[in-house]
């Protein structure tokens, strides 16, 4: 089950049902989903996906995926997972765009670090973010994630993989 994870502004807790319309506002904001995966998605895909959550995830404790509050409104989404990709447990999360810019990235990211390794038990931890996205790159250098390799996506962009090791802390 997931648990609810608290930093100095930021609580994370499993979604509900009632955040259906915040998680499809905060993935139709193209500021945010641009960054995400393969961009923007048509709503009904967004509205999918949080659905798929509860039995998918939530029901089968496959991984953890969190609703990202700051003063009890949503501002984020947030996951580590195991991924092939990067081949162990990812770090993923988004803030929304009004909470950009004053540090909660990185209060997130570290968060979420701190629980993969000390609640998990994971050695390292990986991320994948593309390389024009240069404040999320930021937070994985200010957090101590070392650059691992550039993988090509069939757009022509670039995607950044980089690790954190448990014994680099």
């Amino acid at each position: 089950m997931t648990p609810v994870l608290r930093s100095e502004r930021l609580v994370l807790e499993p979604y509900l049902p009632r955040d259906e319309a915040d998680f499809v506002a905060f993935f139709q904001d193209a500021r945010v989903s641009r960054w995400m995966g393969d961009g923007p998605s048509p709503e009904e895909d967004d509205r999918a996906l949080f659905w798929r959550i509860f039995p998918n995830v939530y029901d089968t404790s496959a991984f953890d995926v969190w609703a990202v509050r700051e003063n009890g409104a949503l501002v984020g989404h947030a996951e580590i997972k195991p991924t092939e990709v990067s081949g162990g447990h990812e770090l993923i999360y988004a803030l929304a765009h009004s909470a950009w810019g004053r540090g909660l990235g990185t209060e997130l990211a570290n968060t979420i670090v701190a629980y993969g390794f000390d609640e998990l038990g994971l050695s390292e931890i990986h991320a994948t973010v593309k390389a024009e996205n240069t404040a999320s790159l930021a937070v994985m250098t200010k957090l101590g994630f070392e650059h691992v390799r550039d993988d090509p996506n069939d757009d022509g962009s670039v995607t950044r993989v980089l690790t954190l090791r448990k014994q680099n802390l």
